[in-house]
C-alpha cells in the first residue's frame, strides 16, 4: 500500500526525509510540501546539499511547485496548518517538520485540515505517543494515536543503547552526554540567544547545552522513568554525533560481555536500527549512515557494575531514515 504523505516544513529534516524516501525505495508518495520559502530557493537547496551532496535529477521551480526529474511536486504556502488542503489531497499522514508546530495542540491543526495522522519530527509535548522505531513502534494504534512524535535524533540513538544494556544486564541509573553537531538554532557568530551558551559562535566553540533525550527515554521505555539524565556538547561539525552513556548495572558485566550483547542485537532484533563496529571510526565516518546508532565497541569500558558505552549517529540522515520507517509502518495502519 502506497502511503500518501504531506510535508509541512522543507528545512533540514524535510529535505532529508524527501531524499531518504527516494533512496530507500519506500512505498511513499509525497503528495505536497508546505513551506513559506521561495520556490527557487527550495529547488536549489533540494538539489545541492553541503552534507549529502548533489542530487542527480534536474530540479527546477514551476508555477505550482517543483519539478524533480520527471516527477512534479506540489508546493503550498500557508502559514496556518489548519488552512492546508490535506483532506482534498487525500493524504494518509503529515510530517510536521517546521520545528514550530511541535506541541500536540499546534500539530493537531493538521487534523483540522483533514489529515488522519500527524508525525512530529521532534519531541512533542502532549503527543498521543512517542515512538522510537525498532523499539516500541509496534505499540502504534491508530484509534488512540493521531498526533505522534518520532522523538529526537539523540533519543533514537540513545534508546537502543539503553534497551540492550537493560535487557542483558539491568540498568539501575545512568548519565549520558551527546557530543552533537551544531544546529540551525545556534549563532554563526556571537549574538543574542535565549541560551547564553548557544549565543556564542557555533563554528569556533564547544558549547554545553541541555538535552531532554535521556529523560524522554521513559516515554519509550517506561521502566527508565526517573533513572536517566543527560547533557549536550555542541561541536563544530555539520552532522555526525556521538552519545556517551555511563550506567550503573544490576549485575557485573565485562567489556567482552557488553560488546557481545550489542553485536547480537545488531544482527537480530535491532537490525537496521543498531549497527555494530569494531573499527576505530570518527564522526565523518557515520555521515550518511542510515542507522539510528552505530555502536563503537572499541570505546566500551567496564568496572564491575559501572560501565561506559558509546554510539555514533548521523543526527540528520539516520533520523530521517527512521522517519521513513515510522511513516511506512503507521501509514499502512491509517483507517479513514
Amino acid at each position: 500500500m502506497t502511503v500518501r504523505v504531506g510535508i509541512n516544513g522543507f528545512g533540514r529534516i524535510g529535505r532529508n526525509f524527501f531524499r531518504a524516501v527516494q533512496q530507500s525505495g519506500a512505498d511513499i508518495d509525497i503528495v505536497a510540501v508546505n513551506d513559506l520559502g521561495s520556490l527557487d530557493a527550495m529547488a536549489h537547496l533540494l538539489k545541492y546539499d553541503s552534507v549529502l551532496g548533489t542530487l542527480p535529477q534536474k530540479i527546477s521551480a514551476t508555477k505550482t511547485g517543483l519539478k524533480v526529474g520527471r516527477e512534479s511536486l506540489r508546493v503550498l504556502s500557508e502559514r496556518n496548518p489548519a488552512d492546508l488542503p490535506w483532506g482534498d489531497l487525500d493524504v494518509d499522514l503529515v510530517i510536521e517538520s517546521t520545528g514550530i508546530f511541535t506541541s500536540r495542540d499546534k500539530a493537531a491543526l493538521h487534523l483540522d485540515a483533514g489529515a488522519p495522522l500527524v508525525i512530529v519530527s521532534a519531541p512533542s509535548s502532549g503527543a498521543d505517543a512517542t515512538f522510537v522505531y525498532g523499539v516500541n513502534h509496534k505499540d502504534f494504534k491508530f484509534a488512540d494515536h493521531k498526533v505522534i512524535s518520532n522523538a529526537s535524533c539523540t533519543t533514537n540513538c540513545f534508546v537502543p543503547m539503553v534497551k540492550v544494556l537493560d535487557d542483558n544486564f539491568g540498568v539501575v541509573n545512568g548519565l549520558m552526554t551527546t557530543v552533537h553537531a551544531y544546529t540551525g538554532d545556534q549563532s554563526l557568530v556571537d549574538g543574542p540567544h535565549s541560551d547564553m551558551r548557544r549565543a556564542r559562535g557555533a563554528a569556533i566553540n564547544i558549547i554545553p547545552t541541555s538535552t531532554g533525550a535521556a529523560r524522554a527515554t521513559s516515554l519509550v521505555l517506561q521502566s527508565m522513568k526517573g533513572k536517566l539524565d543527560g547533557t549536550s556538547l555542541r561541536v563544530p561539525v555539520p552532522t555526525g554525533s556521538i552519545t556517551d552513556f555511563t550506567a550503573n548495572l544490576r549485575k557485573k558485566a565485562s567489556v567482552e560481555e557488553i560488546n557481545a550483547a550489542f553485536a547480537a542485537a545488531a544482527k537480530k532484533e535491532l537490525k537496521g536500527v543498531l549497527k555494530y563496529t569494531d573499527d576505530p571510526i570518527v564522526s565523518s565516518d557515520v555521515v550518511t549512515d542510515p542507522s539510528s546508532c552505530v555502536f563503537d565497541s572499541g570505546l566500551t569500558m567496564a568496572m564491575g557494575k559501572l560501565v561506559k558505552i558509546n554510539g555514533w549517529y548521523d543526527n540528520e540522515w539516520g533520523y530521517s531514515n527512521r522517519l521513513v520507517d515510522l511513516t511506512t509502518y503507521t501509514g499502512a495502519r491509517v483507517k479513514r
